[in-house]
């Protein structure tokens, strides 16, 4: 007995049949530096900050006058509202009219819904054994209610299996797009469609290798990019391209809970890096050659060869206040406020992202995780941090951790205020010690948080003023040495 299949699934396996896609996608990230990692994506849900630009180029057969074209084999988080369709061999004589984007694609549970008050089968393992039940499903949710043909009713607290006649019209397989086209010409065009899709993300990561040198540095420094793809669609031999920047986006509803199956990593040869060019505002990275970009995986590319020797300075700096809180509503008159306490020392590697110090590339925003040599020649891991988008000729400054062997306090020594002469005086010494066995280059970092017009008229030793509240002590201390900084402040309003 022949069958007859409907004229739009005619259209839809055509479709199928078509040759492969060719996919370009640009890639945007809103990705905060050092938030995302591979181990947050397989830990069960996970909501990328990104998006992604997708163009399929790929062979259509277009009706010849007004009619419907199925496209299918989009992402499944597609943004509908971005679509645009071009066709390449007669974009003046074919054009979009309507389109529709269907996405009730076929699940167990849609399957029952379709099927209330529809005859099925439901079968039960018990042992060995298969019973089966058949009669009218009475119920989509658990526990299944089915009324037998004996006219009883049924309750299955567990189905095993359960049989549907046929797919009920309505639901697919994949997420499709229909469109209803007015073409002149009609028959096999060449055509491309854009569109953007959420479920995609890119981040960065850099690894340095420090060498200290005497009083200098040196580092080799390599990047990487991780890619994500959840969005729902596989793009094979994709062309790549990453934007680096904030590229603004109108406020949109929260972007749907993706389910993350096991993610794989895939590392990539050090060969075909990206390379980067400008585009309006923004970084934009084209990787020379096509990609494999398959859905739930994630993907490690080397974003640019590595800077080898790039000139760096490590820096010491001695502070007993990491973030000092500024009230100028008026003046803070409370002696004990920072008064005495123990600190801290900083150790901070400092490059500055120029070519003549071995580097001058745009950095995208990212983790820098940084290695030394021990003794016996193997790379451990001394520190990390975050950098933000970072432009060439910029200074980077980037804190590992701090130092053991440097240790000091701060204490007031006088205190004065008089509120009628609208001033105040406060004097500290600050005692840094170095228990290293070779000679160390220590800054000092006080705060004026006590209001915003201060005068220093006492010192011990010369300052630079950082900014308009931080003053930097210079020291070099002698191998197990000691350096003593005084100074007195006064504040005027």
């Amino acid at each position: 007995m022949k069958t007859l299949l409907p004229l739009s699934l005619i259209i839809f396996m055509s479709q199928a049949q078509a040759l492969a896609p060719e996919f370009a996608v640009t890639i945007y990230s809103s990705a905060a530096p050092g938030s995302m990692s591979v181990a947050q994506l397989t830990s069960g849900f996970a909501t990328l900050p990104g998006y992604a630009l997708v163009r399929d180029s790929r062979a259509l057969d277009l009706p010849n006058g007004r009619g419907e074209v199925r496209f299918t084999d989009v992402a499944k988080l597609i943004d509908p509202t971005t679509v645009s369709f071009v066709s390449l061999s007669d974009p003046q004589g074919t054009r979009v009219l309507e389109q529709n984007f269907q996405f009730d694609l076929v699940s167990a549970a849609k399957l029952r819904e379709r099927y209330v008050g529809e005859r099925v089968s439901v079968e039960q393992y018990l042992g060995e054994q298969v019973k089966t039940f058949s009669g009218k499903l009475m119920s989509a949710a658990d526990p299944v209610i089915v009324l037998l043909d004996s006219g009883e009713v049924l309750t299955l607290n567990r189905s095993d299996n359960i049989r549907f006649e046929a797919l009920p019209g309505g639901l697919i397989t994949k997420p499709t797009l229909v469109w209803l086209i007015d073409s002149k010409t009609g028959g096999s065009q060449q055509a491309q469609v854009s569109y953007q899709t959420q479920g995609m993300t890119w981040w960065s990561d850099y690894n340095v290798i420090l060498d200290e040198t005497g009083s200098g540095c040196k580092m080799d420094l390599s990047a990487w990019v991780t890619i994500v793809n959840q969005s729902g669609l596989s793009y094979p031999q994709a062309k790549l391209k990453l934007v680096a920047g904030d590229v603004n986006r109108a406020p949109a509803a929260v972007a749907p809970m993706v389910k993350s199956r096991m993610v794989t990593m895939e590392m990539q040869s050090p060969a075909d890096s990206f390379e980067e060019s400008q585009l309006f505002e923004y970084h934009l990275y084209t990787l020379g050659r096509p990609s494999d970009l398959p859905d739930n995986s994630s993907k490690q590319l080397e974003l640019f060869p590595a800077a080898v020797g790039v000139r760096c300075k490590k820096q010491l700096v001695f502070t007993t206040i990491e973030q000092p809180n500024f009230y100028y509503g008026q003046p803070v008159q409370d002696q004990g406020y920072y008064a005495t306490s123990p600190g801290k020392t900083g150790a901070y590697l400092e490059f500055a992202n120029r070519l003549e110090s071995g580097l001058g590339i745009p950095l995208p925003a990212g983790r820098v995780r940084v290695n030394q040599a021990s003794k016996d020649g193997s790379l451990e891991f001394i520190g990390e941090d975050l950098i933000g988008h970072t432009p060439r000729n910029e200074t980077l400054r980037i804190k590992l951790g701090n130092a053991f062997d440097i240790a000091g306090e701060r204490k007031q020594t006088d205190f004065k205020v008089d509120a009628a002469a609208r001033f105040i005086e406060e004097s500290f010494e600050i005692s840094v010690r170095n228990r290293k066995q070779v000679s160390a280059d220590v800054t000092v970092r006080e705060y004026m948080y006590r209001w915003t017009q201060w005068a220093i008229t006492s010192k011990s030793q010369a300052f630079v003023k950082r900014d308009a509240q931080t003053l930097d002590f210079p020291l070099t201390l002698a191998a197990d040495g000691e350096a003593i900084v005084r100074y007195t402040v006064r504040y005027t309003w």
